[in-house]
């Protein structure tokens, strides 16, 4: 049998205490995770739109202060997307199904659709894999991760796919784009459930 000699031993001891942190690390994380994000109350918002019973609001998280709130240390903002948080209040009397929304980010003739949110995770690739050390025995080193790849990304997203009479839901689309002066989010595709019409499309101007 090979015997472990002293140098080994540490090693490894070093290594099992470093996983240790990494799992502690983990474990806190995902205390963390399970915060919910509660946006301001609608009616303090100055960019939205009441039509025909449906008030929509919205507000572009460009800044780190207001993606904390939401993202906690990742500012998508800071990797090319735009987060956007959006809320519904359905005040009228029927449900309203909200499934086949379509939403897009406009500034003058310009126009950008939103990207899935399962996507986000995508759009910025982690660190290329540097070459082997010539360590003869390497210490274990964590990898870096994808910054987009953050849970709370898909975990904010706007999901509601129903919408009954009283209700409001809110959650984020992000959009590839740059925050822009005179910009305006246009949104179609909200539907009463009874009859499957469609409401008039929804033209939301971002509050400075």
């Amino acid at each position: 049998m090979r015997k472990t000699g002293p140098f080994a031993f540490a090693f490894f001891s070093i290594a099992a205490a470093f996983l240790a942190v990494q799992d502690q690390g983990a474990a806190q994380d995902k205390g963390k995770e399970a915060q919910p994000f509660r946006p301001a109350a609608l009616e303090s918002f100055k960019g939205k739109v009441k039509l025909d019973g449906v008030t929509v609001a919205v507000q572009a998280f460009d800044r780190d202060e207001e993606a904390a709130t939401a993202f906690g240390k990742v500012s998508p903002y800071r990797f090319g997307v735009l987060p956007v948080l959006v809320i519904i209040r359905n005040d009228r009397p029927q449900a309203l199904k909200l499934d086949g929304m379509r939403l897009e980010y406009h500034w003058g003739r310009n126009r950008i659709e939103a990207t899935p949110a399962a996507d986000v995770a995508y759009l910025v690739g982690p660190d290329k894999p540097k070459l082997p050390s010539t360590r003869p025995i390497p210490l274990p080193r964590r990898k870096k991760k994808n910054p987009l790849a953050a849970f709370e990304i898909e975990g904010r997203a706007f999901a509601a796919k129903m919408l009954g009479p009283g209700e409001e839901a809110h959650g984020f689309f992000y959009f590839q784009t740059q925050n822009r002066v005179d910009s305006k989010l246009y949104l179609t595709g909200i539907v009463e459930a009874g009859t499957n019409k469609e409401l008039f499309y929804f033209e939301i101007p971002f509050e400075d």
